[in-house]
């Protein structure tokens, strides 16, 4: 029977169709198995840093301890940290100066199992809200003093108790001529007041001898 199926041809079909599904299962396990690997292996390593006003923290982990790997630092590119090597970690905490100003900070790691695992990444420092920025060399600059208020020239209502020169009246000269004596109660009439007054007295006493003696002639 030329076209007729032996039951041995139907075996060998069957195997060879599960050797090739075999085949394509190996390829696609490897496949998986390769992209796992590869996945892992990226995400093995891990860094993860930090910048804050005073400092910087370091933490790299799961990093290849086969090769040579190497982390730097810089500030405003300045080195903070020089390149060190590390292998499979690495850890530290930097102090950054003090600062008035944002400062910018890079870094650096270059993983030795190869170029796609390392990193350039820059952040920046914020300043520090209690800060002080670095005084000034050049003085501070004071202020002009205000000028002091002259007193007004307007004169006061209230009288000077100097009295003016020219309101001052002159003092009498000396007179050279001699004046009146200063009365003393007598003037130049007193001798015949007392001229008369005697006349008077005698008078008087004649008067009375003249009566006596009339009398004395009558008795």
């Amino acid at each position: 029977m030329g076209g007729a199926v032996t039951v041995e041809d139907f075996v060998s079909t069957i195997n060879r169709s599960w050797r090739r599904s075999g085949a394509l299962i190996a390829v696609a396990t490897a496949g998986v198995f390769g992209v796992g690997l590869t996945a892992g292996s990226a995400q093995a390593h891990t860094p993860v840093w930090d910048v804050t006003c005073t400092e910087v923290s370091i933490h790299l982990k799961a990093y290849s301890g086969n090769a040579e790997n190497t982390v730097n630092v810089t500030v405003d590119g300045k080195d903070l940290l020089p390149a060190e090597s590390f292998k499979q970690s690495f850890q530290k905490t930097l102090e950054l100066p003090k600062h008035d100003k944002e400062l910018t900070v890079r870094l650096i790691v270059k993983a030795g199992d190869g170029d796609q695992f390392s990193r350039d990444e820059t952040k920046q420092a914020p300043v520090c809200e209690d800060n002080t920025p670095t005084p000034s060399a050049t003085p501070p600059t004071t202020p002009p003093a205000k000028p002091t208020p002259t007193p007004s020239s307007t004169p006061s209502d209230t009288p000077s108790t100097a009295t003016s020169s020219a309101e001052v009246p002159p003092s009498a000269a000396p007179s050279t001529t001699p004046g009146d004596l200063a009365e003393t109660g007598s003037s130049s009439s007193t001798p015949l007041i007392a001229g008369a007054a005697a006349v008077v007295i005698v008078a008087g006493g004649g008067i009375m001898w003249a009566a006596r003696k009339r009398r004395s002639v009558q008795h």
